[in-house]
């Protein structure tokens, strides 16, 4: 995935610690794009593919964020983050003309629970929920097993069993802080374009499917809410590369709580922060 994961919970329940990055492992294994083993590897190298329940289910699951985001969140952009731009590899500046001419078209995918099958003219990237996924299966054996207080976090998302605190870096200032809070049984998904980008943050890895382009709109977006983290991350990827109305227009239609900082500097927080957030602090 990519990314550093920190796991914490009782002493009790430290046997799970092992199992849990074990899950893990076997979770960025089924949706690796380097991974020559994962099904999604597979997949864009030989255009079809086995899938295991991990990858079907993160297909599946990416498909309807499609369909929610009216297709901002679109896991079809893999030609532009893996081919062009190169993210994860020998990152390089993507022409204009290079870009406009790859297809995006999450309809080249087909799949089932088995098997799944693209065209030449796209790269599966799940890059945008694959973190959030990952949380969620942790969060799931940690509840089968009775843990009642615990912080998942794989980067940017992040899911609370119980109440834990939470901080939010600011990406404008390097080593300190945004805003702090409480959450309880939630989870918190940031996503910006401070962190990863070639030579400026116009090339950044947030791409706008239907401009074909990095986005620019908002440096940082945190969500905060009671869904699923998949659907956490993969929403807060989506808004990044909205337009700046109807992002804000989604969030409030999926009630979310939100603290967003704008390309401008200003930060937006939602109306409805205070039913999701307690002791929240802004730096």
């Amino acid at each position: 995935m990519g990314t550093f994961v920190t796991i914490a919970l009782d002493d009790t329940y430290s046997s799970l610690i092992e199992p849990a990055f074990a899950l893990l492992k076997n979770i960025d294994d089924a949706l690796s794009t380097f991974n020559k083993k994962s099904p999604i590897y597979r997949l864009n190298h030989n255009k079809s593919a086995k899938l295991n329940a991990y990858a079907y289910e993160a297909l599946k699951l990416s498909l309807q964020y499609y369909k929610d985001t009216d297709g901002y969140f679109d896991i079809a952009i893999g030609r532009i983050t893996k081919d062009l731009y190169r993210f994860g590899l020998d990152e390089r500046v993507a022409s204009t003309k290079s870009l406009q001419q790859v297809s995006t078209a999450l309809s080249e995918l087909i799949f089932n629970k088995d098997e799944a099958i693209i065209t030449d003219t796209i790269k599966i990237d799940l890059g945008g929920m694959g973190k959030g996924f990952g949380v969620d299966k942790v969060y799931g054996y940690f509840k089968q097993h009775g843990v009642k207080h615990a912080i998942i976090a794989l980067s940017g998302d992040i899911r609370c069993i119980g109440k834990c605190p939470i901080a939010v870096n600011d990406p404008l200032r390097e080593g300190e802080v945004l805003a702090t809070f409480n959450i309880q049984n939630s989870g918190v998904s940031t996503s910006g374009n401070y962190n990863r980008y070639v030579k400026d943050r116009t090339h950044n890895h947030l791409i706008n499917p239907k401009k074909k382009s990095s986005e620019t709109n908002f440096i940082s977006v945190t969500l905060i809410g009671k869904l699923p983290s998949a659907t956490l991350d993969a929403y807060a990827t989506a808004v990044s590369v909205m337009p700046k109305p109807k992002a804000y227009e989604f969030l409030d239609a999926q009630n979310l709580a939100y603290i967003i900082l704008e390309s401008n500097k200003q930060l937006v927080l939602s109306k409805n922060l205070a039913e999701y957030v307690q002791d929240l602090k802004l730096k």
